[in-house]
């Protein structure tokens, strides 16, 4: 019996297990029945789609076909109606290629209308072509052939092309698209090219400035404002050189004489019009329009003023400063816009550096624009801008050597830039943390430039014998600024002018200077030294002995 039980279990595993390998016999065909052959080529999906490479071929060709060609194919458009528009025509009617051009320009609008649902891309391009043609058809009846139907010597003339331009304006408007509008614009600033009467012209840039700051802000294009900015002054700038576009010589006009203030009032618009934006702080957008607002508007005004010339400049300049850095003082209690802040200060200090320069004389110059540079620190604190005070810095020393240049005999005037030099080092040590300052560069950079110009001062303005007198009290007044101030700074340059003035007397008082002379400053020089060392003797010896006593 227990040999029967033993064969029978044995005999059932060996039954099941074939049965497994029968099994899996039979799923291994199956498997290889099923599976495609190997290969480098990545299978296709099974929703029926093309490969990924296919889809990459197809969006480009697409996007070729579709747009680019749209693109180019409109530009070509554009080309070919106004050169059709612009024919001479010699032996037709004056208003015959004026009537052609409206009739295309009517027939692109209907087809426009047509595709608008069907081929909303082409027909916005065909809008925009319609828009130009118009506005080419009105511009011809005054130019481009043997005969003039129109004249803008008139207001009745001008007519028919300001309302063209209103006509594309509100279409763009209606229709919301900022490319549309930015047309219409452009078509005001061709317009007022066109005309080129002082009357016309300087209030169509104001109306144009302010229908840019409208469509930068309230349409919700943000990037017409920067477009815009070159075109307001582009505008300008032609008419204020006779307009050479239409073959007049170029020089600058001197009538009327307030209107480079019109400048001015166009760079207060659109310099409102980046604070009024829905974007807050420093953008790309706000920072690209103070940027060209500053060096376009305050360029094309300097250019003007400069080129008449006359008595107004000083007094219009003296308006530029205070325009910018009213800006500059808006973005920063509005928005606390460095970048805009930077840019507009700067620009209104140069502006009274333009008026500084032409209202004095040389060398008495550099005394107002080394006070400047006092009022220019002191504003800078006011900003928080770093980037004011180091380029003040680096304008003050540029003043400094321009001095050292063309002065042809010290009058004292180092001495001043001395002073300013202490004065804006003390104001940035005041208010280091308002001004978020966390290096001593700057105020290390100012005191430098005082140690250096009160010897160069002292040694053109003070008889030889007493030069090296004269530095010894400029180390005793260092040393007193030290005792005020508690600066260790002040007790340095007093040691160092103290060594500079031992150099000095060595090399140059034993050689040159006459027998009282040099008995006097040796004396006096070494009975300073004497006192100092004493005094930190004695202060060391307080300093060690409440140590002790802790």
């Amino acid at each position: 019996m227990n040999e029967i039980h033993q064969v029978i279990p044995g005999d059932v595993t060996d039954r099941r297990i074939a049965e497994l390998e029968a099994r899996l016999a039979s799923l291994e065909a199956r498997f290889d029945h099923a599976a495609p052959p190997l290969s480098d080529a990545p299978p296709a999906p099974v929703d029926g789609s093309p490969p990924p490479s296919d889809q990459a071929g197809d969006e480009l060709e697409f996007e070729v076909g579709q747009n680019w060609f749209a693109r180019v194919g409109i530009v070509v458009l554009t080309l070919g109606a106004g050169f059709t528009v612009s024919l001479p025509y010699t032996g037709l009617p004056a208003g015959v290629p004026s009537a052609i051009g409206f009739t295309l320009a009517a027939g692109l609008f209907v087809l426009a209308r047509v595709w608008r649902q069907s081929f909303e891309l082409v027909a916005g391009y065909l809008r925009g072509v319609g828009v130009a043609l118009l506005y080419f058809a009105t511009l011809r009846l005054y130019f481009f052939g043997p005969q003039h139907l129109l004249s803008t010597a008139t207001w009745a003339g001008r007519a028919p092309l300001v309302l063209a331009v209103a006509v594309n304006l509100a279409l763009g408007w209606r229709r919301r698209s900022g490319w549309l509008v930015g047309l219409a614009i452009v078509t005001g600033c061709v317009t007022a090219v066109a005309i080129g009467a002082a009357g016309f012209v300087l209030p169509a840039v104001v109306v144009l400035s302010i229908l840019v700051v409208a469509a930068g802000t309230r349409g919700g294009w943000p990037w017409l404002l920067p477009a815009g900015i070159p075109l307001a002054y582009g505008t300008y700038l032609v008419w204020a050189a006779n307009d050479p576009l239409l073959g007049r010589p170029f020089q600058f006009l001197a009538v009327p004489a307030a209107a480079p203030e019109v400048v001015l009032g166009v760079a207060l618009i659109l310099g409102a019009g980046s604070l009024v934006r829905r974007n807050r702080g420093d953008d790309p957008v706000a920072n690209t329009c103070a940027l060209l607002n500053c060096a376009l508007g305050y360029g094309v005004f300097l250019a003007h003023t400069f080129a008449t010339g006359g008595p107004g400049f000083v007094a219009a300049n003296l308006t530029a400063s205070v325009v910018f850095l009213g800006l500059a003082v808006l973005f920063w209690a509005r928005e606390r816009c460095r970048v805009s802040t930077f840019l507009y200060a700067m620009t209104g200090y140069m502006a009274l550096s333009m008026a500084i320069l032409k209202a004095s004389a040389l060398p008495d110059v550099f005394v107002w624009l080394s006070l400047q540079s006092v009022l220019v620190v002191a504003t800078a604190v006011w900003f928080r801008s770093r980037f004011i005070v180091v380029a003040n810095f680096l304008i003050y020393a540029a003043i400094m050597l321009g001095y050292v240049i063309v002065a042809d005999r010290e009058t004292g005037i180092s001495v001043g830039f001395g002073l300013v030099a202490l004065v804006s080092a003390r104001i940035l040590n005041w208010q280091k943390d308002r001004l978020e300052l966390k290096t001593e560069l700057m105020r290390n950079a100012y005191l430098l430039a005082a140690f250096l110009v009160f010897p160069y001062a002292l040694f053109h303005l003070v008889p030889g014998g007493y030069v090296g007198l004269s530095w010894i009290g400029l180390a005793l007044f260092y040393y007193l600024m030290n005792f005020i101030v508690r600066n260790r700074k002040f007790r340095w340059m007093g040691h160092v002018t103290l060594l500079l003035t031992t150099l000095y007397l060595l090399v140059v008082g034993t050689s040159r200077f006459g027998p009282v002379y040099r008995v006097l400053s040796f004396l006096v020089l070494g009975t300073v030294m004497l006192v100092v060392s004493l005094v930190f003797t004695r202060v060391r010896r307080r300093q060690r002995a409440s140590e002790n006593s802790m």
